[in-house]
């Protein structure tokens, strides 16, 4: 809604005080008049305060002013204010019957941006005893000229690319039809632009703002090719065969980067500016415009688009003749750096392309904590790689494990596998069956449950959580970008606290927390992911440096899991040994059955995790996945 200044506040301040000589004092309510009329939009009014043109046509043009600056606002004030530099003593200068009035404009363009205010001027003319305003279209701005109009130029640069740390681009160009107007051909602006929202309203109820759009074509140089909406074609194309038999719209096909080429769920997208988005993202962005919808392309939208220059600017009819009036200067786009290297990216995305069921697999470096690769499959536009909140049944034995080492098992420990045990009153089953006595080692290797349930007696729960928590589990890892970092809460008893132990109950994990699990293993030390380089996320968790002794025996007991163990499909050819750990894991969410197979391991520095939303070999995946 456009806001006014009161007539009365038009008048305040001590500017009349110096109006001591009659004659220029008397020309004063003909000045006071007119802007009064002019502000408050009686247009009518403020035309019949004139002389020297057409009322009727004196009228169109004061009116039009608001429009063609999209104006939120609009005070004008007699004297000048400080801002234009002025005194309040030479409001009014008189010869004769001549004199020169000077006021103050001050106009909202909106947007939260500064006002555009500058220092006005007018003459009269006395006629027939009474005080006339001498129209000219530098009443409306000094530097206006006979046949010209105030128009409002938005300067956009080309958006920041998204980049692997190798300087790769994560984004691929696509065609896509830019749909615009020449607001000056348009024959009925309200009825074009209410067509366009209406076609372009999508299934979810997103809709662009009618009225601001119609403001950005009322306000733009009326010859100039205004964009509107950018769409993919591959995308949108019913949609921009909609639009094309609009009458007042036009299409220009281009190419560009909107479409991630790889890590599509953490990449993000881009679409058009909706009132819900531009709730999101805030000014200085209008209907319309391609903004981040989700992933790294919303979470910085401003540092990849930058900021609009905006102009205001005196054109004439053909709008080929610009004259610059005011500018204020936008911030450029600026490209993003993430840690994704797009070889292991490729790699992760071919391992999980065949699946027939969701699955989603996040690959670290193990002695910097980098995300190398974050890949989704299936999930629905999902970021589960690092958001998903998977039970990691036995996989979670890792972190028991190194809780048990601790307290002074050892890996060579004879330990026992019954089908069944019973803790704290609950029985806890091993989906192999029960198997002979043997080492820690060798019963870890095979994914005995009962074992690491029975052995969950010899540590309380407070150094169950506390060993999780050692590993990042619930811990703000402080990124920029949405991630999981579990959820392990301390057992109300044993039952509970062997639950938590086999990873069962209300633990909850991320395949990205599991990855930084398995390269904590593998480096001797739990460090916090790094994903974001540039703009860097500011990151004050401090890494994690585990036991020697209890995670050396640790990484033994994963290399044999493979080796010889449930594990052992995840082999591959080589002389550096893959160690890792299965699960299989069958819940309730929602009241309805599901099942998460996983894969959580490290060869060399790499450190990665496998979710897998159905009975699939997970350690296969990762075979696949390490033989690239």
């Amino acid at each position: 809604m456009i806001s006014l200044t009161a007539g009365g506040a038009l008048l305040a301040g001590s500017a009349f005080a110096f109006f001591i000589d009659y004659a220029e004092a008397s020309a004063m309510p003909a000045v006071r008049d007119f802007l009064i009329a002019w502000q408050v939009g009686n247009y009518k009014a403020a035309a019949e305060r004139t002389v020297g043109a057409d009322p009727r046509l004196v009228a169109r043009a004061l009116s039009q002013v608001r429009d063609q600056l999209d104006a939120a606002s609009m005070k004008l004030g007699l004297g000048l204010s400080s801002s234009a530099g002025g005194e309040a003593s030479d409001v009014i200068v008189r010869n004769g019957n001549e004199a020169t009035a000077r006021f103050s404009v001050t106009i909202d363009l909106g947007e939260n941006g500064e006002p555009f205010s500058y220092a006005g001027q007018m003459r009269l003319r006395r006629v027939d005893g009474k005080w006339r305003v001498v129209w000219s279209p530098s009443l409306i701005h000094p530097q206006l000229s006979e046949g010209q109009r105030l128009a409002v130029v938005t300067e956009t640069q080309q958006r920041g690319d998204v980049k692997d740390s190798r300087g790769r681009s994560l984004l691929r160009k696509v065609p896509a039809d830019v749909i615009g107007v020449y607001p000056g051909r348009l024959r009925d602006p309200r009825r074009t632009i209410g067509q366009l929202v209406a076609a372009a309203t999508d299934a979810d109820g997103r809709r662009l703002d009618a009225e601001r759009l119609l403001g950005r074509v009322r306000s733009a140089p009326p010859e100039t090719f205004l964009p509107l909406l950018m769409l993919s074609r591959a995308e949108h194309a019913d949609l921009i065969l909609r639009l094309r038999r609009i009458p007042g719209l036009y299409v220009e096909s281009i190419l560009a980067p909107v479409e991630p080429a790889r890590a599509a769920e953490l990449v993000g997208t881009l679409g058009p500016a909706t009132d819900d988005r531009l709730q999101r993202v805030g000014a200085p962005y209008q209907p319309g415009d391609t903004i981040g919808v989700s992933g790294i392309q919303f979470l910085h939208q401003r540092h990849l688009a930058g900021t609009p220059t905006v102009k205001v600017v005196a054109v004439d009819a053909t709008g080929e003749q610009q004259k610059v009036l005011a500018e204020w200067r936008g911030r450029d786009p600026q490209p993003v750096s993430v840690s994704l290297d797009s070889r292991w990216q490729d790699r992760a995305e071919a391992a999980l392309a065949r699946l027939p069921v969701p699955a989603s697999m996040a690959v670290v470096r193990a002695n910097n904590g980098e995300v190398l690769a974050v890949a989704n499959h299936r999930t629905g536009g999902r970021n589960q790689a690092m958001e998903g909140k998977y039970p990691p049944g036995l996989t979670f034995g890792i972190v028991t494990a190194e809780a048990l080492l601790k307290s002074g098992m050892s890996g060579q420990d004879k330990t026992e596998c019954p089908a069944t045990a019973t803790v704290g009153g609950r029985q806890f089953t091993n989906p192999g069956g029960g198997r002979a006595d043997n080492t820690f080692q060798f019963h870890f290797g095979f994914s005995c449950a009962t074992t690491l349930a029975s052995l969950s007696t010899r540590i309380d729960g407070a150094t169950l959580v506390q060993e999780a928590a050692r590993f990042g589990f619930g811990k703000d890892w402080q990124l920029s970008v949405p991630a999981f970092s579990g959820h392990v809460p301390m057992p109300a008893n044993d039952a509970e606290k062997a639950a938590i132990a086999i990873g069962e109950g209300p633990v909850r994990v991320s395949p990205l927390g599991m990855a930084l699990t398995a390269a904590a293993v593998d480096a001797g030390l739990w460090r916090p992911p790094l994903l974001m380089r540039s703009p860097q996320d500011a990151q004050t968790i401090q890494p994690q440096p585990l036991d020697a002794v209890p995670a050396g025996d640790l990484k033994l007991m994963m290399q044999r899991a493979v080796h010889s163990g449930t594990a052992r499909a995840a082999r591959v050819p080589g002389p550096v040994a893959v160690h890792g750990v299965v699960a299989t894991v069958d819940y309730q969410e929602g009241g309805r059955p599901r099942t998460v197979s996983w894969f959580v391991g490290f060869r060399g520095d790499i450190a990665f995790a496998i979710a897998i939303e159905g009975k699939v070999s997970a350690a296969s995946v990762a075979a696949r996945f390490l033989a690239g």
